[in-house]
């Protein structure tokens, strides 16, 4: 089948705490098989699991330029998950990528920031520098080359995100879309039950992670939700557990997704 053979390759760009390489807990999980079985050429970003955006977007723009080495194509496709959608609107707008890039795709992405980081980041500094000693040691023996805990995490409050979006300003060259997905209560994923609560209460409706207010950004595709009970979370829509549940196959939204760039020319 080729209903997802678009014109440009796919760079898949993954969000904050994981990686592309790891073995088991695959960031995008049967996604990219999904998207290939059917026709599409998939490459992967490659960031760091903590980088910030400005240090991520030089990962992301080198493997936009490998993509493109590889195909001979002159353009790609980025489908964007969480703060991927920012290192790729930083990659796009900055490093200058917008020639390269046809599409920008972002899902779950904060591009207007989090109240609820708003009020982490008033957790007293030695407490978190405490916590990036950990965190960067152990990205970095995972890979990252460059974590940076302490300067990633406030990168999703308002203050900078209000600042970040008067600098990566939106190219005419390129096309951008977005959607956004909501769990319908704490129970829809235990793991994300505690920050689904505290950010219902300071954002309203959102995935465990990031608010579907949040999540807009130029074309606004809507808000995935699913039939059932269970609703959409932040896990859920890069098949984290690599599992179907009752009306909803995140496999059948990205393959919608990718045959909708191929029908616009993309």
């Amino acid at each position: 089948m080729c209903c997802c053979r678009t014109k440009y390759p796919i760079v898949l760009a993954h969000g904050v705490g994981s990686r592309d390489d790891r073995k088991f807990l695959k960031y995008w999980g049967r996604i990219p098989k999904a998207l290939e079985e059917n026709g599409a050429v998939i490459f992967y970003g490659n960031q760091d699991a903590w980088g910030t955006i400005e240090a991520n977007a030089e990962i992301l723009k080198k493997s936009v330029l490998n993509a493109l080495d590889k195909t001979g194509s002159g353009k790609v496709n980025i489908i964007a998950h969480s703060k991927g959608g920012l290192d790729a609107r930083y990659a796009i707008s900055v490093l200058g990528m917008d020639k390269y890039t046809a599409s920008l795709t972002t899902i779950s992405t904060p591009h207007h920031g989090s109240k609820t980081i708003d009020f982490i980041c008033k957790i007293p500094k030695f407490l978190m520098k405490s916590a990036t000693f950990f965190v960067n040691s152990y990205f970095r023996i995972l890979g990252d080359k460059r974590p940076d805990f302490f300067n990633s995490y406030p990168q999703f409050g308002t203050e900078f995100i209000n600042c970040f979006n008067k600098v990566a300003l939106d190219s005419d060259r390129v096309f951008y879309q977005s959607y956004a997905s909501v769990m319908k209560n704490a129970f829809s994923d235990i793991f994300l039950s505690i920050p689904y609560m505290v950010i219902k209460y300071f954002d309203g409706d959102n995935d465990g992670i990031v608010s579907a207010a949040s999540a807009k950004w130029g074309e606004f595709k809507g808000v995935i939700r699913g039939k059932g009970q269970r609703g959409v979370s932040h896990a859920d829509m890069v098949d984290m557990r690599k599992i179907s549940f009752k009306n909803f196959d995140v496999r059948e939204v990205y393959t919608d997704i990718v045959k909708d760039l191929k029908n616009r020319g993309f």
